[in-house]
């Protein structure tokens, strides 16, 4: 699964990044920002353990068209002040990918 493939890189990842992997398991457009926000919601009001994070997306190789539609993505949230619209670190261990895959919209 998407999420599990995440994990072996690193133990935490940006919730960008997450709740792109968790479109994909689901089958769902991931560049909704209203859905997004949803989604941090979600994570928040289950407690799950995160870290406000300076996202930098544009780190990445601007020729891919992902990094394109991600840095859009993100700046885009970053014009909005709100818990929803941040960017988070987030710990992928078997627990939170648990909490993360019942997310429902």
């Amino acid at each position: 699964m998407a999420l599990d493939e995440l994990r072996q890189k690193v133990i935490y990842q940006n919730t960008i990044d997450v709740w792109i992997k968790v479109c994909e398991e689901k089958n769902m457009d991931w560049n909704v920002s209203e859905d997004y926000k949803k989604f941090i919601d979600y994570l928040l009001n289950n407690n799950i353990n995160m870290k406000k994070f300076p996202l930098c997306v544009s780190d990445g190789d601007s020729k891919l068209e992902s990094t394109r539609l991600k840095v859009k993505f993100a700046e885009g949230l970053s014009e909005e002040d709100s818990p929803q619209s941040a960017t988070y670190t987030i710990r992928l261990n078997d627990s939170t990918i648990e909490i993360i895959r019942r997310f429902n919209l």
